[in-house]
């Protein structure tokens, strides 16, 4: 018999050639193998309201299971535009200036692309969440980060130095993934003043906007009239409702830019899960259900920061977000990235590097902990950090 023909398909020339497999996915690995407990991801354990779930269930059940409009359907966006003038005194006009997307990291993607052309410089601060440089160089733009402080503040006057005549664009994270740390009045009034002075763009991740403790504001681009102006601001409700894999989020930005973002959005994903949509709306017609988070993650970040005072770990300010950094150069000298596997199969908990987070790794002998967990997974994980 003749051997069976072998075929080899066309040779790729990479887009991304930095690009691998993730740490994310690597330590949530090595975390399920050694059965430690996972607090690299970012991710709740714990279920969403029942009454969500009920809503989104009332939905398919009434037959809301075709496409909806591309934007998004409007009792959604009109609660959206609600809540946005209700916290940050800012009205968005729901037909025009709010777009649901599938997702945030969508949502930035399609932000950039309608913005972004080959040659175009985009400021980051690093440490910088993990999608927006690949996102940025796929278009063909150029990425120019700026470090934060060792105690992750945000450099005014060198995010102002980095800008130059190809800048396009700058984008911001608060509360801030990874470090926790918040933007507050004076680096929003900074950043305005940097956006206008040089006619930039404004991509504002807040995603973790209903995660900011100890009494303070979050201070959203949509309070800012001038910001508000030139900015995409971009939630998840995802990450406010403990639904991380439904992959829902928003877009708000003014209707010259949404007009453009949407152009990119309709021939991207065109449009977003339906009953979810309609689920969300119904549900957000109780503010109390995202205004009580602040105090929800509060209650867990002191369990978790209280636990870890009687550690060798130096904790790091936690302002926002459900992350808590830890500095372990009491504990070993070794890289990030090999002591958070060292801490993953020795101790059985798993964290993230924080080296991971900037574009060349740069070692300050720090990991992030996940604190969106159930209080018996938090117990359990400092039981085991307690050994330290």
């Amino acid at each position: 018999m003749n051997a069976p023909q072998t075929f080899t398909p066309p040779s790729i020339d990479t887009k991304m050639p930095k690009v691998g497999t993730t740490i994310f996915t690597v330590m949530s690995a090595l975390a399920t193998e050694r059965g430690a407990v996972n607090l690299g991801q970012g991710f709740p354990d714990f279920d969403c309201d029942p009454l969500l779930v009920d809503a989104v269930a009332d939905a398919m059940r009434k037959g809301l299971n075709q496409y909806p409009p591309m934007a998004g359907i409007p009792a959604l966006r009109q609660v959206v535009a609600d809540k946005i003038a209700a916290i940050y005194g800012t009205r968005y006009d729901w037909n025009e200036e709010i777009t649901i997307t599938a997702g945030a990291t969508q949502a930035i993607f399609t932000a950039l692309l309608a913005i972004v052309r080959p040659g175009d410089e985009v400021i980051v601060l690093e440490p910088v969440y993990d999608s927006y440089i690949p996102n940025i160089e796929l278009i063909g733009g150029k990425v120019v980060a700026v470090p934060m402080t060792t105690e992750y503040r945000v450099p005014w006057d060198k995010v102002r130095a980095a800008v130059g005549p190809r800048t396009r664009a700058i984008m911001v994270n608060s509360p801030h993934n990874p470090s926790g740390m918040i933007l507050r009045d004076a680096d929003m009034r900074e950043l305005e003043s940097i956006a206008v002075d040089a006619n930039l763009f404004v991509i504002s991740d807040e995603v973790y906007e209903h995660m900011v403790y100890d009494g303070e504001p979050h201070q959203s681009a949509c309070r800012y009239p001038a910001l508000a102006s030139r900015s995409f601001v971009i939630s998840s409700f995802g990450k406010t409702f403990h639904v991380t894999g439904w992959k829902v989020a928003y877009c708000a930005a003014p209707a010259p830019l949404t007009a453009e973002f949407r152009k990119v959005h309709q021939f991207n994903v065109f449009t977003v899960n339906t009953p979810v949509q309609h689920g969300l709306a119904e549900y957000m017609r109780e503010p109390s259900r995202y205004l009580q988070l602040p105090a929800f993650y509060q209650r867990k970040r002191d369990l978790f920061r209280e636990g870890l005072a009687n550690t060798r770990f130096r904790l790091l300010p936690s302002e926002g977000t459900f992350f808590q950094l830890v500095d372990y150069s009491a504990i070993s000298d070794m890289p990030e990235a090999d002591f958070a596997k060292w801490l993953t199969t020795e101790i059985g908990v798993a964290a993230i590097p924080l080296s991971a987070f900037y574009e060349q790794p740069v070692e300050n002998g720090v990991v992030r902990f996940c604190f969106a967990k159930k209080e018996e997974t938090l117990k359990l994980a400092l039981e085991r950090l307690s050994k330290l």
